[in-house]
């Protein structure tokens, strides 16, 4: 193994020691596959075990820790997070594929939620007193062993949604990151677990259908924070109900955007629009799948879109004037691709823009170029699947019932937005609208951390941010005399 690859390559933690995998897998960058960033252990049935039994027995101690000791220990490792973050943004980018001003964004925001998490856990944990002639205290426990199970696309932040608050709750964790970009998470989750007592956090990496089947079914295991598919998000629930363990899923969407025939379609809405949709080529489960334009500003839409597309510059993340990067994993990328053949063979029109940066090297990566399909209806395929690429399908509607209607026959219901001058509808629409946050001529991701809001139907359970993450790691009970 090469000097320059990570510390944690091939490795995974358990108790506080890093060990060394008698079997890996290449970490290969998306942008070139012929650069081997790292390596990735491929951890067996037993390593989990191992993991889950190490994390049980640290969980006596640390179940009994104070929370002021907790919440320093999170202080002191934030502020190491926040000194290596610039060493760490093209470690990100090539494992990735994001490009750096996004990699760099999710980076600090790790440090933000570590920060946060403390200064909440001192005001929540606090018992609550109720009213009434008899004391009764609400008091919350940590409930035990947590698993995470990481996705690729956000690695760092999804990581850190979950395993801080479960940590800073007093639980313990097993945590499995994705093997197609596990590294840069790992080296920050060395430093954090530096901070803490050893097996609070454990990482084991490998494949899902090992690693993911022993957490499931193990009965020490008391809580799981999954990330991913909505179809593995099903599985996982059926492996855990012989156990009855609690669930914090963020599943998959299909998002609408919704655009009346009043909408300002300046430069900066289009922008905004383009932003929703491509934002880390597109593989957000909040990105913006699919667009309904009012058949009035149907044309226009379309070709503001194609204008603004023709100028994104596709190429390796690592470039500083590259604005999209590549997907992140073959197997995205084929399912990506097949999506777009299969549309242009069932008629579709399909128009493809941006600026190749490095034409050369271009088959080397997985890159897709900005590409917007035309002439299809709801049954479409690429209308009603999550693409999870860049790629949107663009249909027009004649009313609102009509739209209203057209957006909720998902299965989906995770964001939405509408794109209105006028203020009123927009709040009408949102009402109306199966999606659990609605943007007002904007698509984008919530800054304040003390937002929570879940996804509805098939996009998932449970809520992630400020006192909601805590309190899904920890059970609230009642003292009374």
């Amino acid at each position: 193994m090469i000097s320059t690859y990570p510390f944690v390559s091939g490795k995974y933690l358990i108790g506080g020691k890093w060990i060394q995998a008698e079997q890996t897998a290449a970490v290969a960058n998306p942008a070139n596959t012929s650069e081997v960033v790292g390596e990735v252990a491929l951890c067996s049935k037993n390593d989990v075990e191992q993991a889950v039994f190490t994390a049980a027995k640290a969980f006596e101690g640390w179940s009994q820790s104070d929370i002021y000791d907790r919440a320093n220990r999170m202080r002191l490792a934030a502020e190491e997070i926040k000194a290596i973050v610039e060493e760490n943004v093209t470690l990100l980018v090539r494992e990735n594929g994001k490009v750096l001003v996004e990699a760099k964004k999710d980076l600090l925001r790790c440090v933000d939620i570590m920060k946060q998490g403390a200064e909440e856990l001192l005001e929540w944990w606090q018992p609550e007193s109720l009213p009434g002639s008899q004391k009764v205290q609400i008091r919350k426990r940590p409930r035990g062993v947590a698993a995470i199970i990481s996705p690729w696309n956000s690695p760092l932040i999804l990581t850190f949604k979950r395993v801080i608050p479960a940590v800073l709750a007093g639980n313990t964790v097993v945590i499995k990151p994705a093997t197609s970009c596990p590294l840069t998470i790992m080296t920050f989750l060395k430093v954090v677990a530096s901070y803490f007592p050893d097996g609070v956090i454990n990482v084991v990496t490998g494949s899902g259908s090992v690693i993911g089947d022993a957490l499931c079914s193990d009965p020490r295991v008391r809580t799981i924070a999954f990330v991913g598919s909505t179809e593995t998000g099903k599985e996982i629930m059926r492996r855990a109900a012989g156990t009855v363990k609690k669930l914090y899923m963020e599943l998959g969407g299909n998002d609408a955007a919704i655009v009346v025939a009043d909408a300002k379609l300046d430069e900066e809405v289009i922008k905004r629009l383009r932003f929703g949709i491509l934002r880390a080529a597109g593989q957000v489960c909040s990105a913006i799948k699919r667009i309904y334009v009012h058949e009035s500003r149907y044309k226009e839409v379309i070709e503001k879109l194609k204008k603004e597309f023709s100028r994104i510059r596709v190429g390796n993340g690592i470039q500083p004037d590259v604005e999209m990067g590549p997907l992140n994993n073959k197997s995205q990328y084929d399912y990506v691709n097949g999506l777009i053949k299969r549309a242009a063979e069932s008629g579709a029109t399909v128009w493809t823009g941006g600026i190749q940066l490095d034409p050369e090297s271009w088959d080397q990566g997985y890159f897709i170029m900005p590409t917007i399909i035309t002439g299809v209806d709801q049954t479409s395929e690429i209308v009603r699947t999550e693409q999870f690429g860049p790629v949107i399908p663009v249909l027009p509607f004649s009313d609102m019932d009509e739209v209203v209607r057209l957006a909720n026959d998902s299965e989906f219901g995770l964001r939405a937005s509408v794109w209105t001058e006028d203020e009123t509808l927009a709040m009408k629409l949102a009402d109306r609208l199966e999606a659990g946050a609605v943007f007002h001529n904007n698509h984008t991701v919530f800054q304040d951390l003390h937002l929570d809001f879940p996804g509805l139907k098939e996009s998932g359970l449970s809520r992630e941010t400020r006192h909601c993450g805590l309190e899904y790691f920890a059970d609230s009970y009642g003292l009374a005399n």
